[in-house]
């Protein structure tokens, strides 16, 4: 039997992280050498002006700019190596991380329905981009601050406390800034989303907007939302203003003062003319990672942040099931004691609900709006989570089971039907491999297959985001057919009929009588009564609890009393039952 591998919290993080150790490792060693060749300026400049200018030596000039040239060549070569193995890094954290996280994104999305938990595959990119980007080459060569700072005290201790002074000063303008625009940026990222998401929202039914006046209603609600963005942007960038400039008066100043230094260090001669050229470029040295970093302090927040999303984001997925294979079920449906609500939401909408099913039955449930039938369907292909209770399929709750080898042997229809951008083959075949045979059987049972037939493309015609090109009977066929792909052992369908006309509808009829001949178990959340007379037992329900449950005619006479009975329109269940024999 198969075990699927086990992600825990952090256990992703790490193995992203301990995957791409070696080569930080290796970019850390690059590092060293790179550092140490950065000296080679400021010793050619102290040998140049202390030596060969007084000596007036050509072949002392031409040996030292030879060696300068070629370890300067070496520098720009491990430069070179050291990006490509930053950029190999990326590429291997983001091979570790990607399918995680998108099932996190998955998990989340189930369990916290409208969190923006897609937020994180950005995210992904955010941290990828600061892995191989100059934030991450700054914080490598930000141990050689010390040494260049070292190496300026032994110059003249002058040049060593400006180093400090200035790293120390720009710094802390650097914190400051942070400091004082954060929750700004913060409440300015969060109010751009809400923009982002309305303006989708919106757009996603214009439609509506165009044929009910609603556009000028709606357009306030975004321009709310985005004047919000605006204002806050605007507050950070006023307080930063002032910041900024004195960080970039200061930066322009220190490179007047290190010069100034050398100047009067050299009239008192106490330093030579290469020594405060040599000084000028060490000092430098010391406050290029310092200037890197503060160059890149947006990045180095914008990652930040993403880490902080993705680790919730791990939190409120919780850990993949590694759950053992288990046979292909035959439909037997056990309800126990279920107890139910939405995630994310207080109070239970399923309210101790309990029933059985064998397998090849079929049940339809039905009861007033709001009563859980929707819930409950959700509940049954393990959509929604138990609080408590169960879900039996062939007597292991759905818990037990793989949820992507789950999803083989159950077949469900939403009352809202989402098809995804791409051939109608790759929709019913649920973008997995396409077999030929299994998608022209799908569409044969849900009675779509002419239907298809029809289109320009037939079986390759592209339904565009959200299945555009079809209508909405359509759509629902193709989604039926969908649920139908594989021959699964539980069909659950919530509202099938709602879209369909009368040849829709005796093709569902069909569809269904078929499903009875297979022993597949079949699950019909409904508001028609005609559908009805194809099922075997009827579960009816109020305020998520059962009313009423038993063999159809029963529960149908109890509610409606004998007439209704009486009047139950055999030939309605024979019709499709005789055509399915025909084919």
């Amino acid at each position: 039997m198969k075990v699927l591998p086990r992600f825990q919290n952090q256990d992703v993080l790490l193995a992203g992280a301990r995957a791409t150790a070696p080569i930080f490792i290796a970019a850390i060693i690059f590092s060293f050498f790179i550092n140490l060749l950065m000296f080679v300026s400021p010793l050619y400049m102290l040998q140049i002006y202390d030596r060969v200018i007084t000596s007036r030596s050509e072949p002392t000039l031409i040996a030292l700019t030879v060696l300068a040239a070629v370890l300067i060549c070496v520098y720009a070569i491990l430069e070179m190596l050291r990006s490509r193995l930053l950029v190999r890094a990326g590429l291997l954290f983001d091979e570790k991380m990607a399918a995680p996280l998108f099932n996190a994104v998955h998990r989340g999305n189930l369990r916290e329905p409208g969190a923006n938990h897609v937020q994180g595959l950005r995210d992904l990119d955010t941290l990828r981009e600061f892995l191989t980007g100059p934030g991450l080459i700054a914080l490598c060569d930000a141990p050689w601050f010390p040494i260049f700072v070292f190496a300026s005290f032994l110059l003249h201790p002058l040049f060593g406390y400006l180093a400090l002074a200035g790293s120390a000063i720009t710094l802390s303008l650097t914190f400051l800034n942070e400091k004082v625009t954060k929750a700004q940026i913060n409440s300015a990222g969060r109010a751009s989303m809400m923009a982002s998401q309305s303006a989708q929202s919106m757009f996603r039914n214009a439609e509506v907007l165009q044929a009910m006046g609603m556009r000028e209603a709606v357009k306030k609600i975004w321009t709310g939302h985005h004047d919000t963005t605006l204002a806050l942007q605007a507050s950070a960038s006023d307080r930063a203003g002032l910041i900024v400039a004195a960080t970039k008066f200061f930066r322009m100043f220190l490179q007047t003062a290190i010069l100034g230094t050398g100047a009067y260090l050299v009239i008192q001669r106490d330093l030579s003319a290469g020594g405060m050229i040599a000084g000028s470029i060490l000092i430098g040295r010391a406050l290029a990672p310092i200037e890197m970093a503060v160059g890149s302090w947006k990045g180095f927040i914008a990652a930040r942040s993403a880490l902080e999303r993705i680790r919730h984001l791990f939190s409120v997925a919780g850990a993949e099931p590694a759950n053992m294979s288990l046979p292909r079920p035959a439909g037997a449906l056990q309800i126990v004691n279920l107890i139910a609500g939405a995630p994310g939401q207080n109070g239970f909408i399923i309210k101790d609900l309990s029933f059985n099913l064998s397998a090849g039955e079929i049940i339809g449930v039905v009861g007033p709006s709001a009563a859980g039938k929707s819930s409950l369907a959700r509940l049954l292909v393990g959509v929604w989570p138990v609080a408590r209770g169960a879900v039996r399929l062939d007597g292991s709750d759905l818990s037990h089971w793989n949820p992507e080898e789950l999803g083989r042997y159950i077949g469900y229809l939403p009352q809202d039907v989402e098809l995804f951008a791409g051939t109608i083959a790759q929709n019913i075949a649920r973008f997995q491999d396409i077999d030929t045979e299994q998608v022209i059987f799908a569409a044969q049972l849900a009675g779509c297959h002419e239907l298809i037939q029809h289109l320009p493309k037939g079986y390759n015609t592209q339904i565009g985001e959200g299945g555009q090109a079809l209508s909405g009977g359509q759509r629902q066929r193709i989604g039926l057919a969908r649920a139908l792909y594989g021959r699964p052992s539980l069909v659950v369908l919530d509202e099938p009929n709602a879209n369909l006309d009368a040849a829709g509808e005796e093709a569902l009829l069909a569809a269904v009588q078929r499903l009875r001949a297979m022993k597949t178990t079949v699950v019909i959340v409904t508001h028609k009564i005609n559908i009805l007379t194809a099922v075997d037992k009827i579960l009816v329900m109020a305020d998520g609890a059962a009313q009423a449950f038993g063999a159809r005619d029963a529960v149908l006479q109890s509610l409606m009393g004998p007439r209704v009975v009486a009047t139950t329109p055999a030939p309605a269940v024979q019709a499709p039952q005789a055509a399915t024999q025909g084919r």
